[in-house]
């Protein structure tokens, strides 16, 4: 196991209220090498689920952090249920905002059940990683 920091849990009020900083919105059919030189300057970049059954965002993570060397914080929002938080996490996600009505508790439960894995993942070894 290793001692990083999980996945930052948010509620929706929680997003809304941060301040505002540089951030790209990717919607989750866009190429994220179509817009690399505004990543390359983003402090955030938020992948959007709009429903639990389009995993296009994890994708798009994984190219975000393998291939564009992304370090910033990767925030998934939309339609983000406690199940899908471990997928976020190995592919990438740095933050989710859950869905409307989830319990963070609950979510937090849920990730604190796997705290390591076997298999290696994208962010083993990976510098953007905090600890």
């Amino acid at each position: 196991m290793n001692d990083t920091t999980r996945i930052r849990l948010l509620t929706v009020s929680e997003h809304t209220s941060e301040p505002a900083r540089p951030v790209v919105a990717l919607a989750n059919d866009e190429d994220p090498h179509d817009r690399k030189n505004e990543i390359a300057a983003a402090a955030r970049v938020e992948l959007h689920f709009p429903n639990f059954t389009d995993g296009r965002a994890y994708s798009q993570a994984y190219l975000l952090r393998r291939r564009l060397g992304f370090k910033g914080d990767l925030r998934a929002t939309g339609d983000v249920l406690v199940d899908q938080l471990i997928q976020m996490e190995r592919t990438g996600f740095s933050s989710a905002v859950l869905k409307e009505g989830i319990d963070p508790n609950e979510a937090r439960h849920q990730l604190d059940r796997f705290p390591a894995f076997y298999q290696s993942d994208v962010i083993q070894d990976a510098p953007f990683r905090r600890s």
